[in-house]
């Protein structure tokens, strides 16, 4: 099992709209840059961890948990013209990119802001503090077992 932090702007998607989904499922999609997608088409697998991170507003902070419940699948919105992820290049022979099914797990009891995060020594390596604007990124065992720690008990 891999572990995972999801960005997502809130006014887009938040972890509220995950939990309102059917079944609390909904579709990753809309990756337009490659190493995200690199992470998801070759390394992010079924039952894989993901921390829920709402990026682009007052506090970017970790809010929550899913977990990953269909592996990678070409992106559908690649296909479509009517989409803002729309991409011409891609075929369906030859998709360019690709998205997975998360279903929500938990809402913290109090969030894990950004900054709360760079302050720690035990996350100084956390690829959040060094590659901040990758949106699909790994996260190690330890900083996910803290996380949820800090998230579940502020």
């Amino acid at each position: 099992m891999n572990y995972w932090l999801f960005k997502s702007e809130p006014d887009e998607y938040s972890l509220d709209d995950l939990k309102r989904e059917p079944g609390h499922t909904g579709r990753w999609d809309g990756i337009r840059n490659y190493q995200a997608r690199n992470f998801l088409r070759d390394s992010v697998q079924e039952g894989d961890g993901v921390l829920f991170y709402h990026s682009a507003c007052k506090v970017p902070a970790i809010v929550g948990t899913a977990s990953v419940v269909r592996g990678a699948y070409p992106d559908p919105a690649q296909f479509d013209p009517e989409s803002k992820y729309f991409d011409p290049k891609a075929t369906a022979e030859q998709p360019r990119w690709y998205c997975v099914d998360i279903r929500w797990q938990s809402a913290f009891a109090q969030t894990v802001p950004l900054k709360d995060i760079k302050q720690n020594p035990a996350l100084e390596e956390m690829v959040l503090v060094k590659q901040g604007r990758l949106s699909i990124q790994p996260v190690k065992a330890t900083e996910w077992r803290l996380i949820k720690k800090l998230g579940e008990t502020g």
